[in-house]
This record gives C-alpha cells, structure tokens and sequence, in this order.
C-alpha cells in the first residue's frame, strides 16, 4: 500500500474532520501518500484529488462539517459513473478508498467495492441508523445541542404554560427523539418505530395540564408518521381540549453545526485510525464501527439496505418517566 484516498459523502456530521485527521496522519505514519477526494463521489467522479499532509489537516478537529466538502451525486448510481470513478482513481494510482459517512455513502462503498476495488467506510451519521456501529460519529453532539434546545424551551413554555413540539432530525430512525426526550423529561416522545396518533399526544398534554403542570412537550422525529406540522395541524383543532398554548419549533440542520464533543472527536479519532489499520491488513468492502467499546469491521453487504433498530425498553422506560 502506498497511496490511498479518503472522502466525506452525504450529510455531514460533527466529527468528520477529526475522523479525516486521524486517516491521514495515520496513513502518512506508515509511510502511505493521502489525497483527499473534494465535494464526495461527485469529486470522485470529476477526479478532484488533493495530497494531504500532517500539517493541512493541522487544526480542524475542533471543527464541525468537512474541509473536503459533501455532494450528492445521482451520476455515482449508474455503472457509468462508478466507471468514470475507477478511472479517476486509476489514473492518480490510487490504491484504497476510504469513505466516511453513513447509510447512502456506505450503499455507495459497498458499490465500489463490488466492482472489485477496495474500500473501507466509517461510520458516521447524526441519524445512528447505521448497522455496524452502536454509536456513530456526529451523534452525540446533535444530541446535546437538541437536548439544550428543548431544556431552552422548557423554559419558556414554562413562564407562558405552553405545550411545545420540539422536532427533530433522524430520517426514518427515532434514535435521537427517543434519547432527546429521555435526557430531556419529555411528556411524550414521537417516533416511526413505534405508531403513536396523535390524539394520545393530546390525551398527554391534557393530563399534564390537569395535574398543574406549567407546560408540556413532546420530541417529534422527523421521519414519524405525525411529524410535528400533522400533529400542530391536528391539534389547531382540538386546542381548547389541551389545556396549553401550543408552538412548534423544527430543529432542522442546526444539528449538524457547530464543534463536535469530546466523545465524537476520540470516536472519530479512533475509527479514523481503525480504518487505516483495517487496509494495512489486507481487509477491504467493510464498516469500521464501535461496538461494546471496541473497533470492529462489519461486510458493507450486512450494513447496506438494513436499519439498526431502536430499543423497545428505552421507549417504555420513557413511558414510565413521563408520567
């Protein structure tokens, strides 16, 4: 091994940048030459290929999002596109991949890696949907930035005695309202795991407001069937059963901003590391992940198309909590 590339694909996450800083130092340490890919599978494509030293990754693990930059790229799904691909990488004798990002740039990995190329991906996505990883980087900063948004409007709900829907981001997975509204005291958590109507969010509400409490929130998901406008629009209409003023507040890519904790950044860290260590033993076409505290490696054909699921006894715990 003597060249190898790394990109960041898809949504960013607080923590990328540590995770590209701990592949190229790494790298280089073996005696390897790194070239970052800009703009994700786009620049793969267009062959925007760019070296990497100890000193231009030099100051940016404090930083949230990536230096390399994220494009979606539709050209990257057709055979077309991954062929122009191989022949970029071919052409800079480019002889690894690594990819870090999360499900759809892990699809993309795993495409790359059938066309007999090697690859390795690291988990990274604020939506901790990824099978492979109980944790992955990004998350557990927009969890605490979602978790002071909701203790900031606990606050003013509080002075106003209002019922606040707090949404928040996580595509088709509740991972992050599930915690949120745990951490948080939450009445009522929404998430596309587990059907809930929305006249039980009213049935909440109401018996918070009976029993004098000044306010009442519920963390919605994004990806839930009532997501926090359906369930403003229906509860429009059954205000005065409620008992509280109601608002609604959708968090949206404020998430992804800002510095990544101290958690994401050594969870970067060491899967960055981990990945260069997985090529320089031969293995390839897998997800480097945490799991029960350890670095391990996961078939990209176990992560791709499969959902890592919630825990049910978290839910009924919130449950419990909330009453």
């Amino acid at each position: 091994m003597k060249r190898i590339a790394v990109l960041t694909s898809g949504g960013d996450a607080p923590g990328m940048n540590a995770a590209l800083r701990a592949v190229t130092r790494c790298g280089i340490a073996r005696g390897w030459e790194v070239f970052g890919v800009h703009q994700g599978y786009a620049g793969l494509i267009s062959g925007d290929f760019r070296p990497l030293t100890a000193r231009s990754v030099g100051g940016i693990i404090q930083l949230g999002g990536t230096i390399l930059g994220s494009a979606r790229s539709p050209e990257f799904k057709t055979e077309e596109g991954r062929m122009k691909a191989l022949w970029e990488l071919g052409q800079q004798e480019i002889e690894a991949v690594v990819i870090i990002g999360g499900n759809g740039s892990q699809a993309g990995a795993s495409a790359l890696s059938k066309m007999g190329f090697p690859v390795v991906g690291v988990a990274s996505t604020i939506d901790n949907d990824l099978v492979g990883s109980d944790v992955t980087i990004g998350v557990d900063t927009a969890l605490n930035i979602a978790l002071e948004a909701l203790d900031r409007l606990k606050t003013t709900a509080s002075s106003h005695q209002r019922a606040f829907l707090l949404e928040v981001m996580g595509r088709n997975c509740g991972y992050l309202a599930l915690e949120v509204g745990i951490a948080g005291g939450a009445e009522a958590i929404v998430i596309p795991e587990i059907k809930t109507e929305p006249e039980e969010i009213v049935q909440i509400f109401r018996h918070a407001y009976e029993r004098g409490k000044t306010h009442a929130c519920a963390v919605v998901a994004e990806g839930a069937a009532y997501n926090a406008a359906k369930l403003a629009a229906y509860f429009s209409e059954h205000q005065a059963r409620i008992g509280y003023e109601l608002r609604s507040t959708t968090l949206g890519h404020v998430q992804r901003g800002g510095a990544p904790t101290a958690y994401d950044r050594l969870l970067a860290s060491r899967l960055g590391a981990g990945a260069v260590d997985v090529l320089a033993s031969g293995e390839k076409g897998v997800l480097v992940g945490m799991i029960k505290g350890q670095v391990t490696t996961t078939s990209l054909d176990k992560v791709v198309g499969t959902q890592k699921p919630i825990d049910p006894a978290l839910f009924q715990l919130a449950r419990v909590l909330d009453t």
